[in-house]
């Protein structure tokens, strides 16, 4: 079975990016509660915007042959309540080097829901009310960049905000997905990844690095998504003994530094088609774990805008039934490999 689009390159005569305009309203509830007044929400919101048109410059100019820009469409929450929030999802299709990326911001305002006040509290977070019902603020840039090579692996990040009174969290991440994994790639990603973690606290990339290996995990199949990176949630700076604001913003400023030498060593290589379907069999494990086990995945399609929760899927998928690699192919070691993660430095 195979799912996807094999048309190329759709919008590759926009001239820049171009706003689709307000599309139908989420559901929210029907009481909003007073806006959080916050200039650090306020601040962050402002970097996430910068740091999502500086990704999709950036994007843009892997894809300067043949000219693809990213839609941009931006969305209202709730037209009736301008305090409920927006976002904004860019999408670049068919390109040379991305075959789909998507990099998204959200900005909501809302009250917590008993189930989810419920899961917060339960993690050791005194201050929420577990029967629901407090004001909180959300933002976040996401992104995933699914690659139209099988040796530039996806790459998947976000920087995120939640914020309920005077309490701010943070949580966000990095990491690769590749179809083979090569020593020297991987290697190269964590080491970049330790260098900005070492900054602020000396056993901070171990505890990240495991972590994510921790979440990016398919029970059913006994394999990890990927090679790993980093991945935290709910981290605050009173708890965590750094400047956990100042470390996301760094993480967002590395995403796509931490993978464009990749690319730049992959993307002219030649490839096989047995390499392309291995590519899109691996794919079938990332959409997988998207609509099984993530969680931010799962909690937007309860009442979410689908559109912009399912553009990190990837455009084309492939699944067979039992594939089984020849022992000691590259296909086989990449399986040996995220059964199994390693170290990398």
């Amino acid at each position: 079975m195979m799912l996807g689009n094999p048309n190329r390159c759709v919008n590759r005569h926009a001239a820049r990016p171009r706003t689709v305009g307000r599309l139908t309203p989420c559901r929210v509830a029907s009481a909003a509660p007073p806006p959080i007044k916050s200039t650090s929400f306020d601040n962050f919101v402002d970097y996430i915007l910068v740091l999502q048109k500086d990704i999709l410059n950036t994007a843009e100019d892997l894809e300067s042959k043949r000219g693809c820009k990213f839609v941009v469409d931006r969305w209202e929450r709730d037209a009736a309540n301008p305090n409920a929030g927006y976002g904004i999802t860019c999408v670049l299709e068919d390109g040379e080097v991305l075959e789909k990326a998507a990099a998204n911001i959200s900005v909501v305002r809302g009250t917590l829901s008993a189930q989810r006040a419920q899961a917060m509290s339960s993690r050791g977070r005194s201050s929420i009310d577990p029967r629901g019902g407090q004001p909180y603020a959300a933002a976040a840039m996401s992104l995933v960049f699914h690659s139209a090579h099988p040796l530039i692996p996806t790459l998947r990040a976000d920087v995120r905000l939640f914020q309920v009174g005077e309490e701010a969290w943070y949580g966000g991440g990095c990491d690769l997905t590749p179809s083979y994994v090569d020593e020297a790639d991987t290697r190269e990603f964590h080491r970049f990844w330790k260098g900005v973690c070492d900054k602020y606290k000396p056993e901070l990339y171990d505890e990240l690095k495991e972590w994510c290996d921790r979440y990016f995990y398919i029970p059913a199949r006994k394999e990890h998504r990927g090679v790993g990176g980093l991945f935290f949630d709910d981290l605050s700076s009173s708890e965590a003994g750094f400047d956990v604001e100042s470390f996301v913003r760094e993480v967002g400023d590395g995403i796509l530094p931490s993978w464009l030498s990749i690319v730049a060593r992959h993307r002219d290589q030649p490839f096989t088609d047995a390499q392309r379907q291995w590519q899109l069999l691996r794919r079938g494990r990332y959409i997988e774990f998207n609509l099984l086990y993530d969680r931010g995945i799962k909690f937007g399609l309860d009442g979410g805008r689908i559109e912009s929760i399912m553009v990190s899927a990837p455009p084309l998928i492939a699944w067979k039934y039992n594939v089984v690699p020849e022992p000691g192919s590259p296909e086989d070691v990449t399986l040996q490999v995220l059964r199994q993660p390693r170290s990398w430095l």
